[in-house]
């Protein structure tokens, strides 16, 4: 078994088929069908449904295994390089989209400064979306929100951030008592997250413990969607401070509400396996940016470790 037959079946897996497969490993078709026939007789199984166009079970659970071998395999070269005081690599980070707004930009220009060969990609999504493609090892580590799920990863806290009511500033609750009553909000038709979601998992305890259940117009995943549909006049919305850019905040009010705890975003890793060099670089450069004193309005520091 080599590298290269590895490479080719999770080239396949990524990219959807054979051709493909080859333009982005820089090869020909032929070169990527035979490096995957050779590794089909070695394991004795079909990995890929030439029919079906896809992976068979046998070629999912080797993807899924050659995924991290070659992640230790990149960690490797990068590590050697580190050692002659030179941190050199690629790192995949996961961003929730609403920190990612403000904190990418400043990651990027200390990363460029510090790190000039360390080259960095930034992947948007959900912390739900996220933490499936860091355990599988399509990212090296992800910005999510805490608690993450299960016990195949581990996060430390990176900052805490301020919940708040999001609602249009002629409303009457934009200049009603500070901090607003949660009883309050059941007059109240609001665009909520998914249950069973991190940000709503503590909406909801919080009500729970205040006695007040609210009406959902709307629930969807993603808290991007969420405060985009409540600028567009759906519903208001319980966000976190910064998902609301200064541009929108002539038009919405930002309103605490009373009791109401903060949300807690981390940086997430597989619990298993040593993170390159490049990645624990990134890694501190991102606590960096988090406890910057200029950070945005209504994050803080964070408190504890999460796991």
């Amino acid at each position: 078994m080599e590298i290269r037959h590895l490479q080719a079946l999770v080239g396949i897996a990524e990219h959807g088929s054979f051709s493909a497969a080859a333009e982005a490993l820089g090869t020909v078709q032929s070169n990527v069908s035979a490096h995957v026939a050779r590794l089909e007789k070695e394991l004795g199984a079909p990995l890929v449904d030439r029919t079906a166009g896809r992976l068979t079970e046998e070629g999912e659970i080797v993807v899924a295994r050659a995924r991290r071998m070659l992640v230790e395999l990149s960690a490797l070269v990068a590590d050697v390089a580190a050692m002659r005081e030179e941190v050199i690599g690629t790192v995949r980070c996961g961003m929730i989209g609403t920190t990612g707004r403000w904190l990418v930009p400043l990651l990027f220009a200390l990363v460029r400064d510090r790190h000039p060969r360390v080259q960095m990609t930034v992947a948007d999504g959900t912390s739900a979306n996220l933490e499936p493609r860091l355990l599988n090892g399509q990212l090296d580590l992800a910005v999510v929100s805490l608690p993450v799920v299960g016990d195949e990863l581990v996060a430390a806290p990176l900052f805490e951030e301020d919940l708040m009511l999001v609602i249009p500033t002629d409303h009457p609750f934009a200049s009603a008592q500070r901090p607003l009553p949660l009883a309050a909000l059941t007059e109240l038709d609001l665009v909520l997250p998914l249950p069973n979601t991190a940000l709503r998992d503590e909406i909801d305890a919080a009500l729970r413990q205040a006695g007040v259940s609210l009406r959902p117009a709307l629930e969807l995943d993603g808290i991007r969607m969420i405060a985009s549909l409540t600028f567009d006049g759906f519903g208001p919305a319980i966000l976190p401070a910064t998902a609301v850019p200064r541009h929108m905040r002539e038009r919405f009010a930002l309103v605490p509400l009373e009791g109401f705890p903060r949300r807690r975003v981390g940086v997430a890793q597989r619990r298993r396996g040593l993170p390159s060099a490049p990645t624990r670089a990134v890694i501190d450069l991102l606590h960096a940016v988090a406890n910057d004193p200029q950070r945005p309005e209504g994050l803080h520091a964070a408190a504890s470790a999460d796991k």
